[in-house]
């Protein structure tokens, strides 16, 4: 077997690996975005090493050299990987010998590919967690510039996808602040589990080398270490709680973006979304395709796939590490890129939308949406609840009947129906009157609205 092609294994074994299990078994085509990670948990391995005495400090500081060479090659696109030598760790070892030679042969000194990888994963998927709270962050001030802009856009309110009471717009895209608000809490509360070091917990067992994890973890920004090295290795939980955090995200992603679509079409006509951020047709030239908010839609099953995948991927695994861990990039990767991508896209597409303020409050001519308040009305007059909502019910089924709306009626008409209504009745029933008077803490009006929104930009002011 030549040197150049030899498995880190190969002493025990007597003939070379299948071309089949090679190609079957190998991960660098995937794991190579993991190659900076590597890079840097390596450099503090080796001057843990050097520091410790383990390896002589001559060649601590040669590794340290050829490694951080292999970054700044890195970085100007200048590395070229080996898929024969099976995953990011085995191509940066040879690399490296490829620079420095001999001493390169000392680095895995003290550590296995087990703990190596767990900590890779970890310390990239730090850094993802970072950049996905700064998009949540700008959308979510997106979302309260857009509110701030709608103050006085009434629109209605649905339950069921039917109409139910007239709301403000802004505070319906407020509402969905507040879902990027408790996603983002998800992912620095799951952050404060991926930070923890697993390096120095070996393949399983720890090691009988005198290492120093303390200051591994120090060089490499973990807030702490592992307490037991069986689990260390073999645990995904991190990726997991991630995944989920992520199909929460995209769940709201999702919600939205079924709202968008169905603004967008000609029956609703409330929003017109951007030229920059919809497609056309090949074949309809009049079409305007509201594609960004349709795939979100879509790729929201990719991430939830991916957190199944990963569930089920565990379930079995006897302690420690199985090569089955492998297979917990994929689903991860895909799950922060469709993230990314799906949040990328919501920030512009958002800000840029045109909402018809118009279309919006003539939706609500004829809907009903003020019953509930001719309804508190009679309750205010003395009228037990259920009783008034009978009374407006059947008022309701009349105008129904005669092809009138409630704003449509006379009071002499209401008060054959209601007859202590007075002059004031007809007031309540305007959807302008029913937002201003749903002034508690949380509710349309604009009042309160304001405060949601003084309440949001403290949150965003306050989060850098």
């Amino acid at each position: 077997m030549a040197d150049s092609l030899k498995k880190p294994w190969s002493g025990r074994f007597a003939k070379e690996t299948d071309k089949s299990v090679e190609e079957f078994t190998a991960s660098v085509h995937y794991d190579l975005r993991l190659f900076e990670h590597d890079v840097r948990g390596s450099i503090a391995h080796a001057r843990m090493l050097g520091k410790q005495g383990i390896i002589p400090a001559e060649d601590a500081a040669k590794i340290v050299q050829g490694l951080e060479s292999l970054l700044e090659d890195w970085r100007a696109g200048r590395i070229e990987f080996d898929p024969k030598a099976e995953d990011v760790h085995m191509n940066v070892e040879k690399l490296l010998a490829a620079k420095i030679g001999e001493p390169a042969g000392r680095l895995h000194t003290a550590r296995s590919r087990n703990d190596q990888v767990a900590t890779d994963v970890r310390m990239w998927l730090k850094d993802e967690i970072d950049f996905l709270s700064q998009l949540m962050a700008e959308f979510q001030h997106t979302l309260v510039s857009r509110a701030a802009e709608h103050l006085d856009t009434i629109m209605p309110g649905y339950t069921h996808l039917q109409h139910a009471q007239p709301v403000l717009l802004a505070h319906h895209l407020l509402a969905y602040f507040w879902m990027i608000e408790r996603d983002k809490k998800r992912l620095a509360d799951c952050r404060k589990r991926v930070d923890v070091l697993p390096l120095g917990s070996g393949a399983l067992a720890g090691t009988d080398f005198p290492i120093d994890r303390e200051f591994v973890a120090k060089e490499i920004g973990f807030s702490r270490i592992s307490e037991n090295s069986l689990d260390a290795v073999s645990d995904r939980d991190f990726v997991t709680e991630f995944l989920a955090a992520a199909a929460i995200t995209m769940t709201h992603l999702s919600r939205f973006a079924e709202e968008l679509v169905l603004w967008s079409s000609r029956e609703f006509g409330f929003v017109e979304l951007d030229d920059s951020v919809t497609t056309g047709s090949s074949i309809m030239p009049q079409k305007k395709n509201p594609d960004a908010a349709e795939l979100t839609r879509g790729k929201t099953g990719r991430v939830f796939g991916d957190l199944v995948a990963l569930l089920t991927l565990q379930k079995g695994l006897p302690l420690s590490y199985n090569r089955d861990l492998q297979e917990d990039k994929e689903p991860l990767f895909d799950a922060v890129d469709t993230l990314r991508g799906a949040l990328s896209v919501f920030i512009p597409m958002v800000a840029t939308a045109k909402f018809k303020k118009g279309r919006m409050r003539e939706a609500l001519e004829g809907d009903f949406s003020t019953a509930t308040d001719l309804a508190d009305y009679l309750v205010k007059t003395g009228v037990p609840f259920r009783q008034a909502h009978e009374i407006v019910g059947k008022l309701v089924a009349e105008c129904i009947s005669t092809g009138r709306g409630l704003e449509d009626l006379s009071l002499d008409d209401l008060r054959k129906a209601l007859p202590q209504a007075t002059e004031d009745v007809l007031r309540i029933l305007q959807p302008e009157e029913s937002v201003a008077a749903r002034s508690t803490p949380g509710g349309t009006a604009r009042s309160a609205v304001e405060k949601q929104i003084e309440a949001a930009r403290a949150l965003i002011k306050e989060k850098g």
